[in-house]
């Protein structure tokens, strides 16, 4: 990332500017709105539902989808993505340890995550920091981690994360090599609310023609992306909801983008997006209706299959 995304990024981090004006896409941070906070715990408590919601938030389930992409090089039909959004691990009690052991049979070959690691949007990095210090080494993916940044997230957890083994994508790309193919990871910084992403910076140097993956913290880059060719769009952010009503859907899903965008997956042109529900929760650490998820993609080359989604 430049130093002038840099400077603006610590600027936000440390509140100089307004919290509720949009820096980025996001026309409306709902999460920097305190009061939502306590009105909301109010309401789940008066009506019994809190502890409901704090269990339901403690409990992540695997989704397995297979995923068909155009252009996708021969070498890496059958290659596996290990998709984490929406950690907020510091947030939700016991959510780390119930990961660990949900990761750590797994063997995929990449993983990627998505930003929001950490619960808060202030004070210090530190406690969800020392999360993640745990949970990395529960992950057994060949060819490692890459990682981006949030709208939840400070500067410091890159480095943090980049000490602790991930490849951090702030506006970058990286090539994951099988003999002469290649499939080529780019990641651009929180577009949401910082709106310190830039996809051209993140792309540059990447062939013509090149299977693209994007890693974005949220969805509102869809029709950039999809104009420079990128094959697969991974994000979160939306939480999908987290809080599901029953025939009315979600309330809420933060993003300025269309709401087939906002959970699971979606096409725009000729690209392939996937919104995971993100794994913790936030605002308040309750989920209805709408678990946290640990997703496996498998990429596949043929371009006639549907996608196709499996939940242990």
């Amino acid at each position: 990332m430049t130093p002038e995304m840099v400077k603006k990024r610590r600027i936000t981090e440390m509140g100089r500017l307004e919290a509720w004006l949009s820096q980025g896409r996001g026309s409306f941070h709902i999460e920097n709105l305190r009061i939502m906070r306590t009105l909301l715990v109010f309401m789940l408590t008066t009506l019994h539902l809190r502890r409901r919601g704090e269990r339901n938030a403690q409990t992540p389930v695997l989704r397995r989808i297979t995923v068909p992409l155009r252009g996708l090089p021969a070498a890496f039909e059958g290659y596996t993505l290990l998709h984490l959004s929406d950690l907020h691990l510091d947030g939700v009690a016991g959510l780390g340890a119930r990961l660990a052991k949900m990761l750590d049979p797994l063997r995929p070959d990449l993983c990627v995550m998505t930003g929001d690691y950490r619960f808060e949007i202030d004070g210090p990095c530190r406690p969800a920091c020392r999360e993640m210090a745990e949970l990395l080494p529960c992950i057994h993916a060949g060819d490692g981690v890459m990682a981006v940044l949030g709208n939840h997230d400070f500067y410091d957890e890159a480095e943090a994360l980049t000490a602790m083994g991930a490849r951090m994508l702030l506006n970058e790309s990286a090539v994951v090599r099988r003999g002469d193919d290649c499939l080529w990871i780019a990641g651009v910084d929180d577009p949401h609310y910082y709106g310190t992403d830039d996809l051209g910076a993140a792309l540059a140097g990447v062939p013509a023609r090149a299977a693209i993956v994007l890693l974005a913290h949220s969805p509102e880059l869809y029709r950039e992306a999809a104009a420079r060719g990128v094959a697969l769009y991974l994000c979160g952010h939306t939480h999908a909801g987290q809080i599901v009503l029953p025939l009315l859907g979600a309330p809420l899903v933060n993003a300025n983008c269309p709401r087939s965008m906002a959970a699971g997956l979606w096409r725009f042109e000729d690209m392939t997006g996937f919104t995971s529900a993100g794994t913790g929760a936030s605002l308040v650490p309750v989920r209805f209706c709408c678990p946290g998820e640990v997703v496996l993609l498998t990429l596949t080359r043929d371009d006639h299959l549907e996608a196709t989604t499996e939940r242990d």
